[in-house]
């Protein structure tokens, strides 16, 4: 990253690009399960998506829900199913000129349809290196896996969003032998300090580490997060991110998470279930978002007698749900 780095701009103007405010940067960190998806939106409407969720249906609901009419460029950080799949509908639907990945192709299905979805498409494949992507005017810095990485999440792509002050950085699954060749090797920087920070690995035990976040130096963390037998996010890393001073967000407990981001930098974070808080460049740090503990003596098996006893469903956002509660992933837990 210390030498000259390429520089891609995708062509401002294309018709039927999504409408933005004036002048605003739009993240929205989406709410697909257990998954990451993240939606960059330039203010001049040209939009980024970074990974793609488990769920087809999910994304082109998500998609629709946004009033997306283009896409000039998808990215999978890497090839796990959890990032990729939804990036199949994108690709269909919108034909989007580029598709970032890591080169190291998966033997998967999923990897295969997406594969062939961008070959019908028309879009051309785009191999991670050190190089800022120009959209609009926002700078998509992409930082490419260190040499020697095997497997997918050691070959995680990251990138680092600029706008005005204004930071965010997102690094797929990567986990310590990834961020740790990184540190060696990138400057300083270039890491931190992030004024909106995606967890590693839907805030896995292997993926955050205390000498990571210290250079990240997050203010807001995100986690996309769902319903799942990992024990994702795990209190190992929800320690981390509170050590550090940052506000947590959760989509499986916040929704949607949206980051708006002004000219000059400003930003406000608000959330599908409006549970928000907002925050500036310039602000105090803001307290981080109560992260609610699932209640001891409620599980799978007793769900019926919580109903039996006259308590009512616990919806996703609510002190005492638990997403282990919540069968289906639909919000609700012990129905």
């Amino acid at each position: 990253m210390r030498r000259l780095l390429a520089v891609l701009t995708l062509s401002a103007g294309l018709a039927g690009a999504q409408a933005a405010p004036p002048g605003v940067l739009t993240i929205r960190f989406l709410d697909v399960g257990q998954g990451d998806a993240v939606l960059i939106t330039s203010p001049e409407g040209k939009s980024v998506l970074y990974d793609g969720g488990r769920s087809e249906a999910r994304v082109r609901e998500l998609l629709t829900q946004y009033q997306v009419r283009s896409l000039d460029l998808v990215a999978a950080s890497h090839g796990d199913a959890d990032h990729i799949t939804g990036l199949v509908p994108a690709v269909q639907q919108f034909r989007p000129k580029f598709f970032l990945n890591n080169g190291l192709a998966p033997s998967t299905q999923i990897w295969k349809k997406l594969v062939a979805a961008a070959s019908v498409a028309g879009t051309q494949g785009l191999l991670a290196k050190a190089q800022v992507i120009n959209l609009g005017s926002v700078k998509l810095t992409v930082i490419p896996p260190p040499p020697g990485m095997k497997d997918q999440n050691t070959s995680s792509i990251g990138l680092l969003v600029q706008y005005g002050s204004f930071r965010a950085l997102m690094t797929g699954d990567s986990e310590t032998p990834e961020t740790g060749a990184w540190l060696k090797t990138l400057p300083a920087s270039l890491l931190g300090p992030t004024d909106v920070y995606k967890s590693i690995h839907h805030g896995a035990k292997n993926g955050d580490s205390a000498r990571w976040l210290a250079a990240v130096r997050p203010k807001n963390v995100v986690i996309g997060v769902g319903p799942n037998t990992y024990g994702h996010p795990t209190a190992e890393a929800l320690s981390l991110y509170k050590k550090a001073g940052a506000a947590i967000y959760r989509t499986d407990l916040n929704g949607t998470v949206t980051v708006t981001v002004q000219k000059g930098g400003q930003f406000a974070i608000t959330t599908e279930h409006g549970t928000g808080v907002r925050s500036a460049a310039t602000a105090p740090r803001p307290a981080p978002v109560p992260v609610p503990a699932a209640p001891a003596t409620v599980s799978y098996a007793n769900c019926a007698a919580v109903r039996a006893a006259g308590k009512a469903p616990l919806l996703r956002g609510q002190p005492g749900y638990a997403p282990k509660l919540d069968r289906d992933g639909d919000g609700v837990a012990c129905e």
